[in-house]
């Protein structure tokens, strides 16, 4: 969640960083608004509470003096109910804008480039150059069924459209690069964890996932329970609630998880193949520092998602997304993108961000430094997505005769 008393203390710059986020003008009105009720209610409030203090110290003065009080003693309880009355409607006035608040996208940091969309992202640099091929290569859905890897209709039968199934050695791929993965992590000081695969509402709303983006997932009927998106949503709340020391920071995590994801607002977009499914297989970087660590572990998060891809021997670019393309509780986000043969262009394969302050204050998750209590900085970066890895590997490794020669690193791993 946004800092509310920067809010109260600078509304237009405020309004002006979510504006760059592409934040509808009617929502920043509406935070305008609360925030304008917010100050009113505290303003009435501290008046009140002012005129009571000073009719106390008269009542005092009165007494002393053998004066009459009735009449100041009438005001004084007039005034009482009044301040029960305003501090009742200051509360509902925070409430509202904190309800209002939680809707609100964390601020991009003040050097993100500004652009609308993916179109307006920075290159940062490119790893590894693209394979030339002495014939046309095809896309992933073809080698997938011709080497009978993956079988896209029985994933549909058992289940419905955007499911599939994965056989034999595209099985066994499966779980070496999950390994594979893991294994990376560790060795780059990610200590490694297994979380639920479903989780509560008070911890979708600590990583931001909730109330916004509800239409997005899948929910338990009848409880409070909901398939998770991404391992962040868990490993993150691990520490929901909690006060750190800063000797034990930063807490760098790596977990597996398989991720469900409706891709409500995804259709007709990748229809085909295993880019866009409802469940993949994920492993993911979780780390919580100080506010002064978080930069220098996004870059280590940045460069051990990158170092992966070359251990894979898979070229990709890195990409500086502009204020536009951010996802909701970014205020920093690196991509990186591989390369592609088959559909000849760069793809999303892992995705880095810095959230700052964004998801610990929802989750009050906080260190202490100097006998005071800060809040931690959350950074999560995908490494890798591991449907979007296979596709990468079947088209960089195909061979004219459509089989697939795979990279050396996972050889110990089948």
């Amino acid at each position: 969640m946004i800092d509310l008393k920067l809010l109260q203390k600078d509304f237009d710059a405020i309004s002006g960083a979510l504006s760059r986020k592409k934040v509808d003008a009617t929502l920043i009105e509406a935070l305008k608004e609360k925030n304008e009720a917010l100050k009113s209610a505290k303003a009435a409030y501290e008046r009140a509470q002012a005129a009571q203090n000073e009719m106390s110290k008269q009542f005092g003065l009165y007494k002393k003096e053998g004066k009459d009080t009735a009449q100041l003693k009438a005001t004084l309880d007039e005034n009482k109910n009044q301040i029960t009355r305003l501090l009742e409607e200051q509360r509902e006035a925070e409430a509202a804008l904190d309800t209002l608040a939680m809707s609100i996208p964390n601020l991009p940091d003040a050097d993100v480039p500004y652009g609308q969309s993916d179109t307006d992202n920075v290159e940062l640099r490119r790893v590894l150059e693209p394979r030339r091929f002495d014939f046309t290569p095809k896309e992933h859905w073809e080698l997938a069924e011709h080497n009978g890897w993956i079988d896209f209709e029985r994933g549909v039968k058992v289940a419905k459209s955007r499911f599939s199934v994965t056989y034999d050695m595209g099985a066994r791929l499966e779980r070496a690069l999950i390994n594979f993965m893991l294994d990376f992590n560790r060795a780059r000081g990610f200590t490694e964890i297994s979380v639920p695969s479903l989780v509560n509402r008070r911890t979708l709303e600590g990583t931001g996932q909730l109330p916004k983006f509800e239409d997005d997932l899948f929910k338990v009927e009848g409880e409070e329970l909901f398939l998770i998106p991404t391992a962040e949503v868990p490993l993150t709340n691990l520490y929901q609630d909690e006060i750190l020391e800063s000797e034990s920071l930063p807490l760098l995590m790596t977990g597996y998880t398989s991720c469900f994801r409706k891709e409500a607002g995804s259709a007709g977009r990748d229809t085909r193949g295993m880019i866009r499914q409802h469940q993949f297989h994920k492993v993911e970087l979780v780390a919580i520092t100080t506010q002064e660590q978080s930069e220098a572990v996004f870059e280590q998060m940045v460069q051990c998602a990158s170092d992966l891809l070359s251990a894979l021997e898979l070229p990709h670019r890195l990409m500086q997304l502009c204020s536009g393309d951010l996802g909701f509780s970014a205020a920093r986000t690196v991509d990186l993108e591989v390369w592609l043969p088959g559909q000849n262009c760069y793809r999303e394969i892992s995705s880095v961000s810095n959230t700052r302050d964004f998801q610990a204050r929802r989750a009050r998750i906080r260190y202490k430094e100097g006998g005071k209590n800060i809040l931690a900085h959350t950074l999560n970066g995908s490494s890798l997505a591991v449907g979007r890895t296979m596709v990468a590997i079947m088209e960089n490794f195909q061979n004219s005769d459509g089989s697939i020669t795979l990279p050396s690193v996972l050889q110990r791993y089948l």
